[in-house]
C-alpha cells in the first residue's frame, strides 16, 4: 500500500554505525497530514485520488474559494495540498491523521522536491561547455560560438544549450533509506542526500 504525505528538510548531518562507518544522514520533519479529500471513481473502484494538507494556515491569508473547500468539510485550513492516487483506499477517510507512524525503519522511500535555484548563469556553468582559445587575438574566450546555420534553415533549432536559468527544478531521488524514526518530533532521518535547501517542501512516497 503505498504512503505519501509531505514534509520539510530540517538538516544534514552525520552518524556512526555499529562498525565505526560514517553514514551521511538528513533529517527530515514529515507532517503530519491531513485528509481533505476523497474523490472516488465512478468508473474505477479500485482507486481513488485522495488529496492531503500540511501545515496549518492563518483562514485570513486564504482566498474565499480555498476557504469554501475546508468549511463544508469541516476541517482547519492548511497551507499546502497535494492529490495523489491511491489503490486500497476504502478504510480511509476525511479528517484522518496521517503521521511518521506510516513509515518503518528500513524501508526505501521516494522523495520529491525543488532543488536549489542558481539564477541565470552562462554556458559555462550550466552545459559544462568548454572555452575557447586563450592565444593572443583570438576574441572567443568565452563566447558561445554559433547557434546555427543562415539561410537553412534560417533559425534556431528548439532545445538549443545555451545561457539560461539554473536549478529550480523538480527532483525525484529513489529508494532512500529510512535509517531512524522520531514518533514524538515527526522526525524522519534518511539515509543520503535531499534535493533543496533547508525548510523546503518535499513529497514523500513509500510504496
Amino acid at each position: 500500500m503505498s504512503i505519501k504525505m509531505i514534509g520539510k528538510k530540517i538538516s544534514m548531518t552525520q552518524i556512526f554505525n555499529d562498525k565505526g562507518n560514517v553514514i551521511p544522514v538528513t533529517f527530515l520533519q514529515i507532517g503530519p497530514c491531513t485528509i481533505t479529500q476523497i474523490i472516488k471513481k465512478e468508473l474505477n473502484n479500485k482507486y481513488a485520488n485522495i488529496q492531503i494538507g500540511y501545515e496549518y494556515i492563518n483562514p485570513k491569508k486564504l482566498n474565499k474559494a480555498k476557504l469554501g473547500h475546508f468549511k463544508t468539510k469541516q476541517l482547519p485550513c492548511f497551507r499546502y495540498l497535494k492529490e495523489y492516487k491511491k489503490e486500497n483506499w476504502h478504510n480511509l477517510f476525511i479528517g484522518q491523521i496521517l503521521n511518521v507512524k506510516e513509515f518503518q525503519i528500513g524501508n526505501n522511500i521516494n522523495i520529491s522536491g525543488f532543488n536549489i535555484g542558481k539564477g541565470f548563469s552562462g554556458y559555462h556553468k550550466k552545459h559544462n561547455f568548454s572555452r575557447g582559445p586563450m592565444s593572443h587575438g583570438s576574441k572567443h574566450h568565452k563566447r558561445p560560438g554559433s547557434i546555427g546555420a543562415g539561410t537553412t534553415p534560417g533559425r534556431v533549432f528548439p532545445g538549443k544549450r545555451m545561457a539560461g536559468r539554473i536549478g529550480n527544478k523538480k527532483v525525484t531521488i529513489k529508494n532512500l533509506k529510512i535509517v531512524y524514526i522520531d514518533l514524538k518530533k515527526n522526525l524522519l532521518v534518511i539515509k543520503g542526500s535531499i534535493p533543496g535547501k533547508t525548510g523546503n517542501i518535499l513529497y514523500i512516497n513509500s510504496n
